[in-house]
């Protein structure tokens, strides 16, 4: 006769391990941030779901550079006066329901491409595309590799 599995407690599933429901299905948002020359300089994994501004706070912790350049997503007051009492100009395009818009750099605002290409070239990698990894440490270590990869080119 079979016993039924011990119980140990523990919560099993997909709680903390960044993947949420969005309209696309079952999905991780990568939120990242590059240098200059489009390199990877550090990335914050999210569930589908979250808004992109829930973790930028930990990202540009201690960042050092004279523009952010972001887009309309990251258009928030907060980030704003945390960047300008940095010393960072933000280069982010005012969302379309402001009142009273600010102004940005509209051609420095197009280099923000370079963050764009540098999905791009991460998606490149079926296991980062399609999310193969279960567990946010070995999904982090995959975009890892694939980012040692991407700068050895």
């Amino acid at each position: 006769m079979q016993s039924s599995p011990s119980r140990t407690g523990r919560k099993r599933g997909t709680q903390s391990q960044a993947i949420g429901r969005s309209r696309g299905g079952i999905t991780t948002k990568i939120l990242a941030l590059t240098d200059a020359l489009g390199n990877l300089v550090s990335f914050r994994l999210m569930p589908g779901q979250a808004h992109d501004l829930r973790e930028t706070a930990d990202l540009i912790e201690g960042i050092s550079c004279e523009m952010f350049l972001a887009d309309r997503a990251f258009d928030a007051n907060w980030l704003r006066e945390t960047l300008g009492n940095s010393g960072i100009e933000p280069v982010i395009p005012p969302k379309s329901n402001r009142k009273f818009p600010p102004e940005f750099d509209k051609h420095s605002y197009k280099w923000r491409h370079l963050i764009e290409n540098y999905f791009q070239k991460l998606k490149e990698f079926k296991r980062i595309a399609l999310r193969a990894c279960k567990t946010d440490q070995s999904f982090s270590a995959m975009i890892y590799l694939a980012a040692t990869i991407i700068n050895s080119r």
